[in-house]
């Protein structure tokens, strides 16, 4: 397969990607580290009729840690955060989340916001901003506005974000002194997990963030659990999901990997 035919712009500055949205509006399509994106190209599954590089805008490609959040650009590579010195003590969660985000040639060239744009429900980066109640910087020609992650994440591989906007950051809060945890299961290391499990506590409660179940990974608030009343918490969030049959699992497998997993995890952060 190949993609379909398209008008490739090399953008030179941040002010040309939104002039060319603006003008193009839903039939553009950014390009960052094309992970995602190239293969949906190739079976064409995205048209676009022009595609906007953006990996050459130095601008994008920062990390700061400021206000009490760590923002990254959109020129962000996943290798870079990984290999960013603070990251275990800033963002615990998202060090324990990166080396499950495919493999070492992936993450070489992909992005931290392209995997959030792409909003796959299996996917790691979309499930830790969810966890840590992240938020995505978006701007147009026009203006700039942010969304929490529960906001912005709206279905299987559905963004709030408009025709004529693009991700010039993602924000993950650091949270002090908040345990974190995470796992996954997936056929293979790096593969998309069958079932991601994130759990985030303080001293108010937990936090549990499930992906690779429902359309999109899905977040539940609960205090301070343990016994039965996990048990019950988590076999009705299992529920709630409403997994279905697929090729890689059961329905009634993720369910258990939810209340296995998510019971271990929530264990672990309130000890």
């Amino acid at each position: 397969m190949k993609p379909a035919p398209f008008d490739y712009v090399r953008a030179e500055t941040v002010e040309e990607v939104l002039a060319v949205l603006a003008l193009e509006g839903s039939d553009a399509q950014i390009i960052a580290g094309g992970q995602s994106l190239m293969p949906m190209l190739n079976t064409r599954l995205a048209k676009p009729k022009v595609l906007i590089d953006i990996m050459r805008l130095k601008e994008l490609d920062r990390i700061d840690a400021a206000s009490g959040a760590v923002t990254v650009g959109a020129g962000v590579r996943q290798r870079a955060l990984l290999g960013w010195p603070p990251l275990a003590e800033k963002l615990r969660l998202v060090a324990l989340a990166l080396p499950w985000t495919g493999h070492v040639q992936t993450r070489s060239r992909g992005t931290i916001c392209g995997s959030i744009a792409h909003a796959d429900p299996s996917a790691e980066m979309p499930l830790a901003l969810l966890a840590l109640g992240g938020e995505v910087h978006l701007r147009t020609a026009r203006k700039r506005r942010k969304l929490a992650a529960g906001e912005f994440f709206t279905g299987m591989m559905s963004t709030a974000r408009a025709a004529d906007e693009m991700i010039e950051a993602v924000s993950f809060p650091y949270l002090g002194g908040a345990r974190c945890a995470f796992r996954e299961v997936a056929r293979r290391h790096g593969d998309f997990a069958i079932v991601a499990c994130a759990a985030v506590a303080n001293k108010q409660g937990v936090r549990l963030a499930v992906g690779g179940v429902a359309d999109m990974a899905a977040v539940r608030d609960w205090p301070r659990l343990d016994g039965s009343a996990l048990d019950d918490a988590l076999n009705s969030f299992a529920h709630e999901l409403e997994a279905r049959d697929d090729v890689h699992a059961t329905a009634r497998y993720r369910r258990d990997l939810v209340r296995l997993i998510g019971g271990d995890l929530i264990r672990e952060v309130l000890q």
